[in-house]
């Protein structure tokens, strides 16, 4: 077992990575790329948000991948009437064995070491606003006192694109915070034939920890070390300041964008690109890595004005223009 301390080597990092990546297998049919890019958000110490529709295994996923880390796990289902209380915890009055009575704070489902937040879409902006701290600074505060949250904390969410029923639109500061939003896509045919023969039988695959809370903090110092060349860093630059309307080449940007991408999103780029290629048995990050990240880092921060709405553009399409516009070199 590798301490914090230490920096496992690149044959060890590829292999533990396919290890996970093998364990989730067991239980998700297709969906390589969503896995991947959920195993690149956890090996880059982010956040990740998955949307799809109901029934495509995102919180089968997601406790999957609990399953194959030896981590504390803990899921929250999102309703309306859920409170901040619920998820960070608060002060119970106990009595004390001398006599008498104290205060004691009793920790909610946010402390665990992998947070699974369901249907996230689906509470109110005042208990979002509880996990937005809890995702930024890693910290709950309850009773005018900060709780350090455990370590390694991800927070894996989901929420369904079509339900409007009910729902709270997640504000641009919180989705700003997520490493990657990953869109989970309908099976194929084949995929459906073979979801149906894994789940309609009597035989449930086993999960096996594969990685520890400490083995995974390795891996994410080691991806910290990848260099990145110059030429990368500055088309990851230019590709940010283009997803801003006035200052890009892209017709989509300057028609339908009111808001482009934050400094954090070209974070969220190179640290995935990073990640991709240790992924990869790599130690460099390449053009092909950017290109890869792009997207699910970008199209959660990407605002569409009032026309892109109304003409129902997509981000992603909007992110293909840019990585198509945009030169490596200048």
């Amino acid at each position: 077992m590798n301490s914090t301390h230490e920096v496992i080597d690149l044959v060890e990092f590829r292999d533990t990575a396919s290890a996970i990546v093998d364990e989730i297998g067991k239980v998700i049919v297709g969906q390589n790329d969503v896995i991947r890019h959920v195993l690149l958000g956890i090996l880059s110490n982010g956040h990740v948000l998955l949307e799809g529709v109901p029934g495509l295994g995102k919180t089968i996923l997601i406790r999957a991948l609990g399953r194959a880390l030896a981590l504390d796990f803990s899921r929250i289902q999102f309703t309306p009437d859920l409170m901040p209380a619920d998820i960070t915890g608060t002060e119970i009055l106990e009595d004390r064995t001398g006599g008498g009575r104290t205060f004691r704070f009793q920790p909610g489902p946010l402390f665990a070491n992998l947070v699974l937040a369901d249907e996230i879409n689906r509470a109110t902006p005042k208990t979002q606003s509880a996990l937005l701290e809890a995702m930024q600074e890693r910290t709950v505060t309850a009773a005018n006192t900060t709780y350090s949250l455990p370590s390694p904390f991800f927070v894996m969410a989901t929420q369904n694109p079509i339900e409007q029923e009910g729902t709270y639109p997640l504000p641009e500061a919180q989705l700003d915070r997520f490493l990657f939003k990953v869109n989970v896509p309908f099976p194929s045919t084949a995929d459906i034939r073979d979801i149906l023969n894994r789940t309609t039988s009597d035989h449930e695959p086993e999960l096996v920890p594969v990685a520890t809370g400490e083995q995974l903090m390795a891996m994410q110092l080691l991806a910290r070390r990848v260099p990145v060349p110059s030429l990368v860093t500055d088309f990851v630059s230019r590709l940010i300041s283009a997803s801003h309307p006035g200052q890009s080449a892209s017709t989509l940007v300057n028609s339908f964008i009111r808001y482009g991408a934050s400094p954090r999103g070209a974070q969220s780029i190179v640290l995935g690109a990073k990640a991709l290629a240790l992924v990869e048995g790599r130690y460099n990050v390449s053009f092909d890595d950017i290109f890869v990240v792009a997207p699910a880092a970008l199209r959660h921060r990407l605002l569409l004005n009032f026309e892109g709405q109304a003409e129902g553009i997509s981000p992603d399409a909007i992110i293909a223009d840019l990585l198509r516009v945009v030169p490596r070199e200048i």
